[in-house]
């Protein structure tokens, strides 16, 4: 899989602390219980207004009359696969002004919509979460039932310099989860990055770690959410991290091609 990001995760990332996208004293976002819901399932969690927001969006999708954060009527989901997105800040849509219309989850099921093909996507990115926090959130998100599973961590702890051998024990563990809860969902890794400051040695390591729990795991690994867009002024926010809604559009492109061909099957 061709990336980038070696290049492009650049010196911004390299200013930005790991606790700056929302994590508490654990290193990690604070949970917030939830309540069942009128159809029995469980609310991915909603720790901050974004998830909220996006989790209420991929509710609302559900019902034919229902309508989207634009305004517009929503294609009817019953019955659609369930596309479960278990990440970080990136994709809760953290810093955008409508992340339930703008985070790229929100941008894919808008694409699957128009290419006509059914999905009911449900946005778990949590701000803040590492891989070990992601470990620790899935049992109760795959409550949700999910079809396919999209994990996209790491990335902070790739800004926390932690050691990439246990982001990839933590990798290998949430898969065998999805698996044990449900054997038939496909499993969608998501390549991430090390910031360049941490030097060649460990950004060629978490580079590979991915790639390598990808292959031994047989789960489709998906390209570098970011490519394109990291290191790119104009498609992100101040803080140098967060992709602008122009950014997202871009995320969701590079994630499509996987997303769709797993929808597909």
């Amino acid at each position: 899989m061709r990336t980038t990001s070696r290049r492009l995760m650049g010196p911004a990332l390299a200013l930005v602390g790991a606790c700056s996208v929302g994590c508490n004293r654990s290193g990690d976002a604070a949970k917030t219980p939830a309540r069942a819901g009128a159809d029995g399932r469980m609310p991915v969690e909603s720790t901050s207004r974004t998830t909220a927001r996006a989790t209420g969006m991929a509710a609302a999708g559900a019902g034919s009359a229902s309508r989207g954060a634009t305004g517009a009527p929503v294609r009817n989901r019953t019955g659609a696969p369930r596309v479960l997105f278990l990440g970080t800040s990136l994709t809760a849509g953290q810093g955008l002004d409508d992340p339930a219309a703008d985070a790229y989850p929100a941008v894919l099921q808008t694409m699957a919509d128009s290419a006509g093909i059914p999905a009911y996507i449900v946005n778990a990115g949590l701000s803040g979460e590492s891989s070990a926090g992601a470990l620790r959130r899935a049992d109760w998100l795959l409550q949700e039932r999910p079809d396919v599973v999209v994990i996209e961590t790491g990335a902070n702890d790739g800004l926390r310099g932690l050691d990439p051998d246990s982001t990839a024990a933590n990798l290998r563990a949430l898969i065998a989860k999805v698996r044990a809860a449900h054997p038939a969902a496909s499993i969608l890794l998501v390549q991430m990055e090390a910031p360049t400051n941490l030097g060649a040695r460990y950004t060629n390591a978490f580079h590979a770690l991915f790639a390598r729990v990808a292959t031994e795991e047989k789960v489709t690994l998906l390209p570098f959410l970011l490519d394109g867009v990291a290191g790119i002024p104009k498609l992100n926010q101040p803080d140098g991290i967060h992709p602008t809604a122009e950014g997202a559009r871009l995320a969701a492109r590079n994630i499509w091609p996987g997303l769709r061909a797993a929808l597909r099957r």
